[in-house]
């Protein structure tokens, strides 16, 4: 499984517009083959903040993630935001199991 996690701030005039393209490319990338769980939130501490969690099945479906029509008008949706930091990883995880 692959865990893609991370935070992306945007200005205070930015914010509205970030959630609407954030809540339509998380809606469509549920509905991916390959997509565990994809999400958008909010930090409690920080409104300008979001934090990204997301679980694939595979590396070829992270892959082809990226090319889809929906993750295409995202990009280009965010390139008119104020984004003021970003910090995003990958990581290969092993065995799920409860705590």
């Amino acid at each position: 499984m692959i865990v893609v996690t991370g935070t992306v701030e945007v200005g205070e005039g930015s914010r509205d517009q970030a959630m609407a393209l954030a809540v339509e490319v998380a809606q469509a990338t549920r509905q991916e083959p390959g997509c565990i769980s994809y999400g958008f939130y909010v930090d409690i501490e920080n409104p300008q903040c979001f934090r990204i969690y997301e679980e694939w099945e595979s590396e070829e479906a992270l892959t082809r993630h990226f090319t889809m029509p929906h993750m295409v008008r995202f990009a280009e949706g965010m390139s008119d935001i104020d984004v003021s930091a970003m910090d995003i990883s990958k990581f290969e995880a092993g065995e799920r199991s409860p705590i």
